[in-house]
């Protein structure tokens, strides 16, 4: 077991020890082949749109330079935790250090709030594109698309900093985390005292921005969707639902599984819920996010046919840059 030096009833401790998915030996071969191959066919797609993005100048608009974050984003917070559960699998170990588990704790909580914030600016950008397209160029320009990505940014790794503050300065009574990265519910439970203050009031403090922000796509929502029923041409009203309706279904399934997650406290011993809701709001949006922008996105695919085929002659009628 990991390395402590007793204080009192307290524990320093040098070492975490993740959930172990099964003590069979076959089932942690296939729990690691399962998990690798999530992680590769994620990591991939995501990595083709951020290249395709990049390299076709047709969609350096608004739009795909959101989408091209939320790929670096998503790429980043399963980066985070996947691979060393992979290995831990792979190795027949569970073990994490306490300073890679402050990293993943840091790393994964800021990508992943700034996955909710860019999904928030992605609904302002559908609201100015369908409500107010004449000023569409004029509001969503190149400057006020950087200083809203820099904002997002900056927003999550404030967020990060806080929480690992809140919870690391704490000092733990066991080692044991029952998932299978460093959760900060799950880590809450391992504090030596009952009730962590600090971290309650920062959780609580986030829930709050978190529920705001989706208060604000929802009511973007319901104004594009009140536009989109006024426009006469049935085509036009199928494109914007079709780039609508998937964003609302990742935010939805990311706001109230992660939610859920950080308000529930987390029970004595791992259940299949606190798991399965972790995965869900942790790996599947990262999944989701590629096949519900690419696959029903015409400019997108076009993009990728180009980037995997240079001699791919397109005849598709690409968006005129507003950049």
């Amino acid at each position: 077991m990991s390395k402590k030096l007793l204080v009192g009833n307290q524990t320093s401790l040098t070492t975490f020890w993740l959930l172990e998915f099964s003590a069979i030996r076959e089932l942690q071969i296939l729990h690691c082949f399962v998990f690798l191959a999530f992680y590769f066919t994620t990591a991939t797609a995501n990595l083709l749109i951020i290249l395709a993005v990049t390299f076709d100048h047709h969609l350096h608009i608004p739009m795909y330079f959101f989408l091209m974050n939320l790929a670096m984003l998503d790429l980043a917070s399963v980066s985070v935790i996947m691979p060393k559960s992979i290995a831990n699998s792979f190795m027949n170990t569970r073990y994490i250090s306490y300073s890679g588990c402050i990293s993943q704790a840091l790393l994964f909580v800021s990508f992943l709030t700034s996955d909710f914030f860019l999904l928030t600016v992605m609904a302002y950008d559908r609201y100015v594109a369908i409500c107010n397209p004449l000023q569409y160029e004029m509001v969503m320009n190149r400057r006020t698309c950087a200083q809203m990505i820099a904002s997002v940014w900056i927003s999550g790794f404030f967020f990060g900093i806080l929480h690992t503050i809140g919870t690391f300065t704490v000092p733990f009574c066991s080692d044991a985390v029952d998932q299978f990265f460093c959760e900060i519910p799950q880590l809450l439970k391992l504090n030596c005292s009952d009730f962590n203050q600090g971290e309650v009031g920062i959780l609580a403090f986030s829930i709050i921005v978190v529920l705001g922000l989706f208060i604000f796509i929802l009511v973007s929502y319901i104004k594009i969707l009140s536009a989109v029923f006024k426009i006469p041409s049935t085509q036009g009203r199928q494109k914007a639902l079709s780039t609508c309706l998937p964003h609302l279904i990742v935010v939805s399934v990311l706001m109230f599984t992660g939610t859920l997650t950080y308000m529930k406290f987390p029970s004595n011993s791992p259940s299949n819920l606190d798991i399965m809701l972790t995965v869900t709001y942790s790996l599947v949006p990262p999944i989701l996010n590629p096949l519900v922008y690419s696959m029903r996105n015409k400019d997108i695919k076009t993009a990728l046919f180009k980037l995997l085929d240079p001699k791919f002659n397109s005849k598709h009628s690409f968006p005129i840059s507003p950049f």
